[in-house]
């Protein structure tokens, strides 16, 4: 399961398509056109071994227009810096698409944690934040998990805010454990979130959930989220991958005995019917959740989508090129600016709670959760109602809609 590449280009091109039905000017675009600031950063690591290695890392803050940056912290092979430009600029479309008081940012460090030993994954961690500290915070920039990021390494980034500051500042950093601050919510809140998003599109339109077949492209967090979700309604998932491979059974999956499977032997391999991650994104299904990373579905694969909906669970799952061939066969993609929204929101809900130290149950963050994302869908289909528009571009209209009255409201300074 590889994704292919980000581009900004494509990305501007995309908010040029959506110019003509909102109230920005190609004046006020240049606002988003720019991140605010990329930084880069060499991290030196003592490996168990003894021996130093340079790590890079990245963090990108695109925009503060609308509040402080908030973005995921990912630890990846090949993370460069326009990759965190391009995920910036999406947090703050998305943040925006949610209504929340905050900008985007993303970060993270080039490397697979996957080939790190537990402590050298911490001191990497510890050594990363210690190069923002003055540079993140609950007022400037909140990090979050990320891919191969997890509550246990937010935990250890707090610490070391906290070392190197000598404060107290819950807020610098969201997705924790709950003992330390942490919310309700965290893993499952884009999952929800996508199949909420999913169940309402096709009410609209007149279909049911109930036998619905879809297939899960990553089996993570958030796609087993989304699978338990969309089955609770009725709906049959067929098939689910991950890194290792991918399951497949017609008559629909046992999550609950697939979900522990995974957790004893650390793979869906095994369970049903052996097939690749690629022939997933083939299946013909009512529904094909992409819950992987970026460029799931990209110009080499588009042709073989067969799904009547594609779902992105993740940012930026579908590429540019490949949306405009899955138009062009009438395929319906639910745009991660909505689909995903829940894991912006729940991370807000956490910020918001560490601000207050008020925090709530599980069944309040459900409900503020199911709350913001259905009141961005209604924003974000009414206008794709008046502009004729498909999801994607209302949304990316809305969001720039919001941003420029926020620019324009703050002025130019000096």
């Amino acid at each position: 399961m590889r994704a292919s590449g980000l581009n900004w280009q494509g990305l501007m091109e995309q908010l040029q398509e959506a110019l003509p039905h909102c109230e920005v000017s190609d004046q006020s675009l240049a606002y988003f056109k720019y991140p605010k600031r990329t930084l880069s950063v060499n991290l030196p690591v003592r490996m168990d071994d003894g021996s130093i290695r340079v790590f890079r890392g990245y963090r990108t803050v695109h925009s503060t227009a609308r509040g402080p940056s908030m973005g995921g912290v990912r630890f990846k092979a090949g993370l460069n810096a326009h990759e965190c430009e391009v995920l910036a600029a999406i947090m703050t479309l998305k943040s925006a698409v949610a209504d929340l008081p905050l900008g985007g940012s993303k970060g993270g460090v080039d490397v697979d944690p996957q080939t790190l030993t537990s402590h050298e994954l911490e001191g990497l961690t510890r050594r990363f934040t210690s190069e923002l500290v003055e540079l993140v915070g609950p007022s400037e920039d909140i990090l979050a998990p990320d891919v191969g990021s997890d509550a246990q390494m937010m935990a250890w980034m707090l610490d070391t805010y906290g070392a190197s500051t000598g404060s107290t500042a819950n807020g610098v950093v969201v997705g924790k454990p709950l003992p330390l601050g942490g919310s309700y919510g965290s893993k499952d809140a884009r999952g929800r979130s996508a199949a909420l998003v999913t169940a309402r599109v096709l009410e609209a339109r007149g279909e049911s959930l109930d036998r619905a077949r879809v297939a899960v492209y990553g089996f993570g967090d958030v796609g087993r989220k989304a699978a338990q979700t969309l089955a609770a309604q009725g709906a049959l998932v067929i098939a689910v991958s991950d890194q290792q491979g991918a399951t497949f059974a017609s008559g629909g999956l046992d999550l609950a005995a697939l979900s522990e499977w995974r957790e004893q032997r650390g793979s869906v391999q095994g369970f049903a019917t052996d097939i690749t991650p690629e022939e997933v994104i083939e299946l013909d299904v009512d529904v094909l959740m992409l819950a992987y990373d970026y460029g799931s579905v990209n110009a080499g694969n588009a042709h073989a989508v067969r799904a009547r909906y594609v779902v992105e669970a993740t940012n930026r799952a579908v590429l540019p090129e490949a949306e405009r061939f899955l138009k062009g066969q009438g395929v319906t993609v639910l745009p991660d600016l909505v689909a995903s929204i829940g894991g912006v929101v729940v991370n807000y809900l956490e910020w918001v709670q560490d601000a207050s130290n008020f925090f709530w149950t599980p069944e309040e963050i459900e409900r503020a959760i199911d709350l913001r994302v259905n009141a961005a869908v209604d924003h974000v289909t009414a206008l794709m109602r008046t502009r004729e528009v498909d999801m994607r571009t209302a949304a990316y209209a809305l969001a720039l809609n919001r941003l420029h009255e926020a620019a324009v409201m703050r002025g130019v300074y000096p």
